[in-house]
């Protein structure tokens, strides 16, 4: 390899078969944290045109700034997001899917769908559940 070219990581291998979820799969780690609730919403607010960090914060009810900042920054690790600075005084930021976030946006379109189709369903469960475990 020259020294322009970045030194790839090696195949996923036996140890990232799906039957399994081996500790040692990288893809595990990938999913967690792009499968968890924040990393799907802010993927979802993304989806259309940049957005400033308050802007995100405002549409995310619930989030803490905290929560927020781990969350992009994971994103933008990933190469999910990208993060740009604006040449604004004060200085501001915004942020934006790339093109590798995109290719998210369709299972995750799929999966909202999901959720708001068979939401009586999972309610309907969770009323029987709790009603056959005495948590009326």
């Amino acid at each position: 390899m020259n020294d322009m070219t970045p030194d790839l990581p090696a195949p996923v291998d036996e140890t990232c078969r799906y039957e399994t979820f081996s500790a040692e799969c990288p893809a595990r780690l990938l999913f967690d944290q792009i499968a968890d609730k924040w990393s799907m919403m802010i993927l979802t607010v993304l989806d259309g045109e940049p957005q400033r960090f308050n802007a995100i914060k405002r549409r995310l009810e619930g989030v803490s700034q905290k929560s927020l900042t781990q969350t992009l920054r994971r994103l933008e690790r990933n190469g999910l997001i990208e993060r740009r600075v604006l040449p604004t005084s004060p200085v501001a930021v915004e942020y934006r899917m790339s093109a590798l976030g995109r290719t998210l946006l369709q299972p995750f379109r799929a999966l909202y769908r999901w959720t708001k189709t068979h939401m009586p369903e999972v309610e309907a469960a969770r009323i029987s559940f709790d009603r056959a475990n005495g948590q009326d």
